[in-house]
């Protein structure tokens, strides 16, 4: 039985074989690989990175933008009025886009919530309102200038439990909740927190909604 007591061998000490050394080659692929596998991990569990492909979200972000989404924060509490989350889309997202021909319905969606369970969505005279109060929003390039009403997505226009209500800044020009419906918290990936790409506007991304200070 070995004991644990023993003292450890001195540096000093001769041994009786030295260790053989191993191939730089081999060494640098172990260490390729567990870089790869630990990136991995970090993608598929606490950040991911994502760019910008379409203006549905300008002046706030704008086309070609890279964020940084954090995947975690979401499996400890829900999201908040004001967050821009990134989801795939939701069943009658899916239908529609199959409908008229998309093929690319896999790739992920980002809009901000506006409507969280149990809300009721309004929009009229170039404003939003959330259960009859106007919602504050100092991030719109301009205000929308259509009429629409959660009711025409549920009887009752209340946002169902476990489900988002997302909209584009871009209001006027933007393929969101107002056209398909509701986000179930099971289809948002994560939140857009930080923006590395260009430079000059890296950051937190800004303007934060009034409301949410």
């Amino acid at each position: 039985m070995d004991d644990d007591r023993a003292p450890l061998p001195s540096a000093t000490q001769p041994t009786t074989a030295a260790p053989t050394a191993e191939n730089p080659w081999v060494e640098t692929l172990k260490t390729i690989g567990l870089s790869v596998v630990l990136a991995l991990g970090v993608r598929s569990f606490v950040a991911d990175s994502r760019y910008i492909p379409s203006g549905s979200m300008l002046p706030t972000l704008q086309i070609n933008d890279r964020l940084i989404i954090d995947k975690i924060s979401y499996r400890f509490s829900d999201p908040q009025r004001g967050d821009i989350v990134v989801f795939n889309p939701p069943a009658q997202l899916e239908r529609e886009l199959i409908a008229n021909g998309e093929q690319k319905f896999q790739e992920a969606f980002i809009k901000r919530v506006i409507g969280l369970p149990g809300d009721r969505v309004e929009v009229k005279g170039g404003k939003v309102y959330v259960n009859g109060r106007l919602l504050p929003e100092n991030y719109l390039g301009e205000p929308p200038r259509y009429q629409w009403s959660s009711t025409e997505l549920t009887p009752d226009g209340i946002v169902p439990p476990g489900h988002y209500l997302v909209l584009g800044d871009n209001r006027n020009n933007s393929y969101d909740s107002h056209y398909w419906g509701f986000v179930p918290k099971d289809k948002i990936i994560g939140r857009a927190i930080i923006r590395f790409w260009p430079i000059n506007r890296s950051g937190g991304i800004t303007p934060q909604p009034e409301y949410s200070k």
